[in-house]
Parts: C-alpha cells; sequence; structure tokens
C-alpha cells in the first residue's frame, strides 16, 4: 500500500501514513492535537483544518460553510489521505509551540507478526498430523475374499508404503456400508503418532476422493472470550474465524469466582454446560463461514488456562485455589470431541495443551510454542495480558515462567464505562495542556460508547504526562475546565458530553478507573521485574519482548511504559503476535513437530509462585505509582517530566 507525508503546521511536523488513513489519525500519530470528541463520526465539526498543498478523499460536513469548503477547509476525522499533504491546524485549536512540545511522545505500536505456514515448512517443522489418501480398491471375488478392513489396510500399505496402522471400533462399524457407496473408491484419514514410535491410526473413511478436503479447529478457551479458527490442512489458511464472550462470565469475572462456583453442589456440572453451549455456538457460526464439509474434520486442538481446562473437562478444580496449588493434571491424552459434549462428528479427536501449573496453563505454553521462543537463541520476554498476565522469561536453553493476576481492566473491565475493543469504543486520546479539551477517536469512527483498554492506557499516560493526574492517579482538582468535575464524591473528567455519545450520558474517564489501572500495571510490571530477579537478569539483559493478547496490537508502547505498565526499553525490540494462545492452537493443527516438542519444553519450563515469592509484594507495592517510585528505572520519562517542570516555571 503506498505511503505518503503530511506536515502539520504551525507545528512543522510530519509523519509517513498509509493512503486512506485519515487526517485526525495521523495528526495522533504524530502528536500533533486537534480538538474532537465524537470520536471520529464527524458530527461535532471541532476538527477543522485547512489543507494547504495535496489530496484527501472527503472531509466536507454541513458543519463547514460553502465558503470555508472553498478555501480548502475540512474535517480531519473524516478526510482521507490521497497524496501528500500539507496541512495547518487553525488558530483556534492550535496550541503553543512551547506548550507543544509538552505533549506525549507519538504513537509507537508493537510490530506484528504473524505465523506463516510456508516458514514452517521452510524451516522442517512442517510433519503433518492428519493426511488424507485416496484409494480405488478392487471388489472382493470368490479368490479375494479379504475382510473390508483387511483390504483397506494392504492397500494402504502397499500404495501409499504405510506400516504399523491401527482402527477404531468406530472404523470397524463404518466401514461394509462406506465402502460400497462408490464402488471401492476411499478415501482413509490417518492420524499420525506424535513421536515416530506408535501407530499409525484410521480415524474416518469416506466414499470417493476428498483426499484436497482437510480441516482442523483451532481454539483458545480464555478466561473471558473464546475464539476459534477453521484451518485448511492443506493450504494452511485460516478459512474462518469467530470469537465470543465465554458463557461462564456469569459465574464469575475471573478463575477464582469460577472455581468457588464450581465447589458448589452441582456447580461444576453447570459450568462446565455453560463453556461447552459457548464452544459448539463458535463451531455452528465457524464451519457455517468456512463452508466445509463438517465430516472433513478431524481434530480440534484446545488451548486455555489451567482452570479453564479443567473446567471445560469438568475436572474439579478446588484444589487450584489453594496451597500449595496443585492441579488435578498438567497432561491429558486425546480424547473424542463429542464425549465432552461438542456438536462433531463422532471421528474428531480433541487434543487439549498441557499446562505446567495451577497459574501458567496451555495457553501460555500454546504461546510459547507459536511464539518460538523455544527455539530462539535471543533472552525473550513473553508477556500474555488479559484477566490475568502470564509472564515467561528465557530462550530455547531455559525457560522460567510465573503468572499475577491483572484483573479485567485492560480488557475494559472494572471501569465505569469500560468496553471491549469494539466499534464506539474509544482507543485513542490526545488533550490540549491550555484547554484541556480533548481529542478522541473510536474504534470504527463512531460517535463514542466506552472505553476499552488501549485507550485507558493513552489516556492515563497522557493526562500524566501533562500535570492533569499525579503520580498516585488523582486530578489536579485546580484546573480551570468543567471536564473535570465531582460526581458522588468522585473525582472524574469528562471524555464526551452526553449529545455526542451513543449512550445519552456523558463517558468520564474517573479517578477509581485510573485506580484499577495502576493496580493492573503495578502487577504485571511487579510480575516482570520479580521474575527477573529471581533467574538473576535485569531487564537491560532482554533482547527480545514479545506482546500476546487481545490488546497488544493498539496498545502505544510508549504509553505502556509511561504509566509504568511495561519496562523502559527501545520499542524497536517488542513485537505483538495476537493471541498466543490460538496461535500455537493452530500451529499444533498443522504440525506434529509442535506437538512433538511441547511435553519437552513443559518440562523445561521453571515455575515461580508469586505469592510465595517474598520481594514479589515488595515490588508490588513499588509499582502503584504512575510509573514507579523508582524514577530512575524510567530515564525517559523522568527526563520528559523535568523539562515540563521547567517549561511550566517560564
Amino acid at each position: 500500500m503506498p505511503t505518503h507525508t503530511v506536515k502539520f503546521l504551525p507545528y512543522d511536523m510530519q509523519i509517513d501514513v498509509e493512503d486512506g488513513d485519515t487526517v485526525i489519525r495521523a495528526a495522533l500519530e504524530a502528536g500533533v492535537h486537534v480538538n474532537a470528541s465524537c470520536g471520529g463520526e464527524g458530527v461535532c465539526g471541532k476538527c477543522r483544518v485547512l489543507i494547504e498543498d495535496g489530496t484527501v478523499d472527503g472531509g466536507t460536513s454541513e458543519k463547514l460553510s460553502v465558503e470555508d469548503q472553498d478555501k480548502g477547509y475540512c474535517l480531519a476525522c473524516q478526510a482521507a489521505v490521497k497524496s501528500d499533504l500539507v496541512v495547518r491546524i487553525p488558530v483556534e485549536s492550535t496550541i503553543d509551540a512551547g506548550v507543544l512540545k509538552m505533549q506525549a511522545a507519538p504513537r509507537r505500536t508493537a510490530h506484528i507478526r504473524e505465523m506463516n505456514f510456508e516458514e514452517l515448512k521452510e524451516k522442517g517443522l512442517f510433519v503433518a498430523p492428519v493426511e488424507k489418501k485416496y484409494l480405488e480398491l478392487p471388489a472382493p471375488t470368490a479368490q479375494d475374499n479379504l475382510p473390508d478392513i483387511t483390504r483397506l489396510i494392504s492397500y494402504l500399505q502397499l500404495e501409499h508404503d504405510e506400516h504399523r496402522l491401527d482402527v477404531t471400533l468406530a472404523m470397524i462399524r463404518k466401514i461394509p456400508q462406506v465402502i460400497r457407496e462408490d464402488d471401492f473408491k476411499v478415501t482413509a484419514t490417518l492420524v499420525r503418532p506424535v513421536r515416530d514410535v506408535g501407530k499409525t491410526r484410521i480415524i474416518n473413511i469416506q466414499p470417493g476422493d476428498t483426499s484436497e478436503q482437510s480441516y482442523a479447529i483451532a481454539m483458545d478457551i480464555g478466561t473471558t472470550t473464546i475464539y476459534g479458527q477453521v484451518i485448511d490442512l492443506i493450504s494452511g489458511d485460516v478459512l474462518a474465524e469467530h470469537g465470543e464472550f465465554n458463557g461462564q462470565i456469569s459465574y464469575g469475572e475471573d478463575v477464582i469466582s469460577r472455581i468457588v462456583y464450581a465447589e458448589k453442589p452441582g456447580g461444576l456440572a453447570k459450568i462446565n454446560e455453560v463453556v461447552i453451549a459457548t464452544i459448539n455456538k463458535i463451531l455452528t457460526r465457524i464451519i457455517k463461514r468456512s463452508g466445509v464439509n463438517q465430516e472433513n474434520i478431524s481434530t480440534i486442538t484446545l488451548a486455555g488456562n489451567t482452570t479453564m481446562t479443567q473446567l471445560l473437562l469438568a475436572v474439579d478444580p478446588r484444589s487450584i485455589r489453594r496451597a500449595p496449588y496443585v492441579p488435578a493434571a498438567t497432561l491429558y491424552p486425546p480424547m473424542k470431541a463429542s464425549d465432552l459434549g461438542m456438536e462433531l462428528d463422532d471421528h474428531v479427536a480433541a487434543l487439549v495443551y498441557p499446562a505446567v501449573s495451577s497459574y501458567v496453563g496451555g495457553d501460555i505454553v500454546a504461546g510459547v510454542m507459536g511464539s518460538g521462543i523455544y527455539r530462539s537463541e535471543a533472552l525473550t520476554l513473553y508477556l500474555d495480558v488479559g484477566t490475568n498476565a502470564e509472564i515467561v522469561i528465557g530462550n530455547k536453553d531455559w525457560l522460567a515462567c510465573a503468572a499475577c493476576s491483572a484483573g479485567p481492566a485492560f480488557e475494559g473491565g472494572g471501569l465505569k464505562f469500560g468496553m471491549r475493543a469494539a466499534k464506539g469504543a474509544i482507543e485513542d486520546f490526545s488533550i490540549d495542556p491550555t484547554t484541556f479539551e480533548p481529542m478522541i477517536i473510536t474504534i470504527g469512527n463512531v460517535r463514542p460508547k466506552g472505553i476499552c483498554g488501549s485507550g485507558l492506557i493513552i489516556m492515563a499516560a497522557v493526562m500524566f504526562e501533562m500535570g492533569i493526574i499525579n503520580n498516585l492517579g488523582k486530578f489536579d482538582r485546580d484546573l480551570d475546565t468543567p471536564r473535570i468535575r465531582e460526581d458522588h464524591g468522585i473525582y472524574e473528567y469528562v471524555l464526551a458530553w452526553q449529545d455526542e455519545t451513543q449512550i445519552d450520558r456523558d463517558i468520564t474517564l474517573t479517578e477509581i478507573d485510573i485506580e484499577n489501572l495502576i493496580r493492573a500495571k503495578g502487577a504485571i510490571y511487579s510480575g516482570c521485574m520479580t521474575l527477573l530477579t529471581e533467574v538473576g537478569m535485569s531487564i537491560a539483559e532482554i533482547e527480545h519482548i514479545i506482546l500476546a493478547g487481545g490488546f497488544g496490537s493498539y496498545v502505544d508502547l510508549e504509553k505502556a511504559m509511561t504509566i509504568g505498565l511495561l519496562p523502559e526499553l527501545d520499542t524497536e525490540k517488542v513485537t505483538f503476535i495476537g493471541n498466543g494462545s490460538l496461535m500455537g492452537a493452530r500451529m499444533s493443527s498443522l504440525t506434529n513437530r509442535i506437538r512433538r516438542d511441547v511435553v519437552e519444553v513443559t518440562k523445561k519450563m521453571t515455575n515461580f509462585e508469586l505469592s510465595d515469592t517474598i520481594s514479589y509484594m515488595d515490588n508490588y507495592v513499588a509499582a502503584l505509582f504512575l510509573p514507579h517510585t523508582d524514577m530512575n528505572q524510567f530515564p525517559k520519562i523522568k527526563s520528559r517530566l523535568e523539562t515540563r517542570r521547567k517549561m511550566n516555571q517560564i
């Protein structure tokens, strides 16, 4: 996609953006403030700018007079960049050039890395776990009266060099009819053993040639959401994907509350029933979207944290939350998906990712496998941020891991106007340090209806750097703005007035919201620092950071460091892989090499129980400030804050 250079006057700041990006997003990327409070829908009319040179697509509005439009004015949130531009911010929207330098740093998001199927093949990591073989068998005669199963196995051995074959009783029941449906032309589905020892199992037989129709399901069983994908095992492509809120949310937002519910009479059966219902809802959706014949699906690979896995399998999880925090199992054998209540054909095998401990589960093991840390020379910090935060440090030689409870703040939970990263969620934010008026952009460029996790991080970081909140997350009560107000004893900042929102209410950020964020980021940062200390390392020795989790693709790295969520380091070292659990499940569906390595990797992962690590609580208390009590751990933000203080004294 072509890129264009957008220059903003009178600041003489410029940035390269992709063709079609809006002018207002370019301004945010460049760290230039333009007043805007409608989320990018174009109804507030505050983001009026002048295009002095270049071409934009759109930007006209009834909010602009004909005279203004003739002069080249447009709404920044509606104007798409179609060439190199020179954009002048009009006087009513400008900030004094000296004050502009106080603005938070330009946006820095992580490099996004996606799984590449061809790369698997090139690295010799592709060992097909499931294969389909087409056979044209001779019909039985008086002279050739081999049993049907023997006939099938004999010709697989003869024509495809298959040895050590095994069959199921279900196959024996099925073969007499199927083998004769298309005059002894059949396709057999073979599941390979994980290791070289063991037998290849024939799990299905179909009439005709379906050898090019081979599919699998990958699924991440998250505490908050469940995601599923249909994967083409021939091409490696994802044919359909969909996510739903985990129905267990009704019984508690976190794993502890769900364990407590599962301990009640009938609780385990109920909570298991609910998660299976959510999975079946997703399966129905993605199979329909993909257009595949359900009979051609052979496996479903599932990855979830230890509690979610035990609840999925209807295994009593009570010992997970009690010292010494022991799960029922960390390894699970293959099982029939239909036996778990999943609405898949009887031959489909369910493969469950192994765990390490009560709080480092199969989702993190899947992320380690999918991200390739276990094969890398580089010392890597892997961080999966969700309702719980899991941390892994190491490389191909060793791995250490830990988990901590972050709470739902990063997924929009626990906030007065929190929401998931969906249409209408405020995802980006800036503020005029003179008038304290906001600039907000929502997902989908529509009127705002809430705040998502990445937006919350940016808001807190920007307000902290502008001095609107202090290092405890409390608003400056002396600022001259109606946007900071008290409501029932709680101070808050009005992000959007009632007539600018979708919900017919003012949308606000409260001090309690910021407090929840500080606790969440404090848990994660202290978890990282504690684990580093326990393995005798410092953050300076980390060569690579991998972010996983739903909000990681949107989070501004500089802002995450500003509030003390991430250690302060070179943003070029950070990579985002998205849903690491789902990536690992997908890779296991595609290649036995991952399934072969996974048990050894879990043995290599040394788990640290942070609750039993004395230094963790000290680190946690120290991290309950923005960004931290020890500002020397954040020299860049320390320098920026000192510069702001000096400018305020001028």
